[in-house]
């Protein structure tokens, strides 16, 4: 055991908030792992295999329609922005928040990132409206949308 801890020792962690180091890395070690953006996967196809994950009910791969549905969970997951309850009251922060969630879906397409369905922005604005805090994911199932969450 220590002999194999030794020898893959290398192959153990590298972290990195560059993806494309991290594909660079993953794609020149046949032991390696590493967790990026489908948009770097799809640039990087033919040097990267895809896990493809099965919570019981056959495999699914990483594609734009599986991330967004919630198919490819949990190795998929939304972005967010956190505001206080007390920021939140703050004329800025409220002319920030609304022009994030007005435009976050098409930054989102320019960057290569999976935009939400435009109902989970407008459920995000009228909770944020309504100043509704806290989360509506934990304990959330396997395949259930970011709009179903929020419609709760």
């Amino acid at each position: 055991m220590i002999i194999l801890l030794k020898q893959y020792a290398e192959h153990l962690e590298t972290p990195s908030e560059d993806d494309n180091v991290l594909v660079q890395g993953v794609a020149g070690d046949k032991f390696a792992l590493g967790y990026f953006g489908l948009a770097y996967y799809e640039e990087n196809m033919d040097k990267l295999k895809a896990v493809a994950i099965d919570a019981g009910q056959g495999s699914v791969e990483p594609t734009y329609e599986n991330v967004q549905t919630g198919k490819y969970q949990p190795l998929s997951r939304p972005l967010f922005i956190y505001v206080s309850s007390k920021s939140a009251g703050k004329e800025e922060v409220q002319k920030f928040v609304e022009f994030y969630l007005d435009n976050v879906g098409k930054i989102a397409k320019q960057v290569g990132y999976i935009a939400l369905p435009e109902k989970a922005y407008t459920l995000a604005k009228k909770k944020f409206a309504e100043r509704k805090t806290g989360t509506v994911f934990k304990g959330a199932k396997i395949g259930i949308t970011v709009e179903e969450l929020l419609s709760k």
